[in-house]
Formats: structure tokens, sequence, C-alpha cells
């Protein structure tokens, strides 16, 4: 009786060390041969915030191109709307149309969906907007 209790733990055992020793494998512990390259590219591409404009009030707004580049600005303003804000820093340009601004050009990037099938999308928070530019 003795002798399976004994043999019960130690396979207990043996098998805590082997998840163990996989799980080690697997986060790689020899960080010494990691290839960081692509880690590298990642951290350079993000940079700080380009800061304009003055005034009490501060949003991020971030811009993202077709390739996917970031590029980020930290807006200070006065203004009561974020179109009103961009405008006047020339981070955006557009149209008045029914629906308030029509932003047509963003960071000096125009898109067109008459001309072109694209258009600039307006996130608050990470959300699709539900209201427009004009609106917020």
């Amino acid at each position: 009786m003795k002798k399976t209790h004994l043999t019960k733990m130690l396979s207990f055992i043996l098998c805590l060390v082997l998840v163990a020793a996989i799980a080690l494998i697997s986060i790689g512990c020899n960080g010494k041969n990691e290839d960081t390259s692509s880690l590298t590219s990642l951290t350079s591409s993000v940079s700080e915030p380009t800061k304009v404009g003055q005034g009490a009030t501060k949003f991020t707004f971030t811009v993202v191109d077709a390739s996917g580049k970031e590029t980020i600005f930290e807006v200070s303003t006065d203004k009561t709307l974020v179109s009103d804000a961009l405008l006047e820093e020339g981070l955006i340009a557009g149209e008045d149309s029914q629906y308030g601004l029509y932003v047509k050009t963003v960071n000096g990037t125009t898109l067109d969906f008459d001309k072109d099938g694209k258009y600039w999308a307006f996130y608050v928070n990470g959300a699709y907007g539900q209201k427009g530019v004009s609106e917020t």
C-alpha cells in the first residue's frame, strides 16, 4: 500500500517537473539567441506625440494612414469642437455638408469617396464615432 502511494507521489512530482521544464522552454529562457530585429522595428516606429496648439483642453489625435503608419498629435485648445481645434492647427480640411464637416484631408493626405471610394473614419476612444467631427 505504501509503495503505491509513493509511486503516485513520484509520478506527480515528475509531471510537475516536466510541466515546469516545458513552460521554461516555451517562454524562451535562452534570450541571448533571440532575434529582436522585429521588436526593434516596432519600438522605433512608435514616437512621441507632436504637441500642437495652446489651450486648457488637451486630447490625442492619432492619424493612421493607408500603410498603417501612425502619427500622434497631442492637441491643446480652447475650442469646444474637435473639428475647430483640428482645422485651426491645419491637421484636417474638408467641406461643409448637410451632416457637418466632410473631412477629406487629414495630416496632408486627401481621400475623396466620390473619386477613389476611400474616406477618413473618425474614432472616439477606439470606437467608431457616433457623431461627426464637427459635433464632437
